[in-house]
C-alpha cells in the first residue's frame, strides 16, 4: 500500500477524531456524575450543608457507615421512591449522627438526635411513626445547632437523573 506523502491513513483521519469525540464524552459524563453526588440543603434559618446523595439501594445500604469524621457543613440525603415508613440503624456507623425524616413537601416529620454508633448486636432502629419520603443524616448535634424543628420546611433540588431513577 502506498500513501502520498502528507497524506494520512484512513484509519488514522477517522479513528483519531473518533476516539477524542468518545475521551471528551467520557469525560463530561463523569464529571457530570460525580458533580451531582452532592446537593446543598438549606435549613430554615437560611444555612445549608453539602448532602451526598444516597438514591439506590446499595448507596441508601451504606449510608455514612465507616465514616471515621462528618463535618458541620455536611450531611447524606436518602432519596426514597415513595413515601413509607423507612427505619435506619447505626450498624457500622462511627459516628454520632442526627437523623431527620422528611415527607414528600421536604418538611420534617421526626428528628432523631445524637444517636450513638452501635458498638454491638443487635442495633435498635430509628424511625418515624408516619411516612417520609427523605432522610436527611447530619453530624450529631447539628440539627439543634440549626435550631431544626419538626415542621420546619428545608429546601433543595434534586438533579435531573435522580428525579429519572425514581420514575
Amino acid at each position: 500500500m502506498t500513501h502520498r506523502r502528507g497524506s494520512c491513513p484512513r484509519f488514522l483521519r477517522v479513528g483519531i477524531p473518533l476516539l477524542a469525540c468518545l475521551a471528551v464524552g467520557l469525560h463530561a459524563y463523569c464529571q457530570n456524575k460525580g458533580q451531582d453526588k452532592f446537593i446543598k440543603v438549606f435549613f430554615a434559618n437560611g444555612k445549608s450543608v453539602a448532602a451526598e446523595l444516597a438514591v439506590s439501594e446499595e448507596e441508601r445500604a451504606r449510608g455514612l457507615m465507616f465514616r471515621e469524621k462528618i463535618l458541620p457543613d455536611q450531611g447524606m440525603l436518602f432519596v426514597f421512591e415513595r413515601e413509607d415508613l423507612h427505619s435506619f440503624w447505626m450498624k457500622n456507623t462511627l459516628v454520632e449522627l442526627d437523623m431527620l425524616w422528611l415527607d414528600s413537601e421536604r418538611r420534617v416529620i421526626h428528628i432523631e438526635a445524637r444517636v450513638p454508633p452501635c458498638r454491638e448486636d443487635p442495633c435498635p432502629s430509628y424511625g418515624p411513626e408516619t411516612p417520609a419520603r427523605y432522610v436527611l443524616e447530619l453530624r450529631g448535634g447539628e440539627a439543634a445547632a440549626n435550631g431544626i424543628k419538626a415542621g420546619d420546611q428545608l429546601q433543595f433540588i434534586l438533579p435531573e437523573w435522580v428525579l429519572k431513577s425514581l420514575r
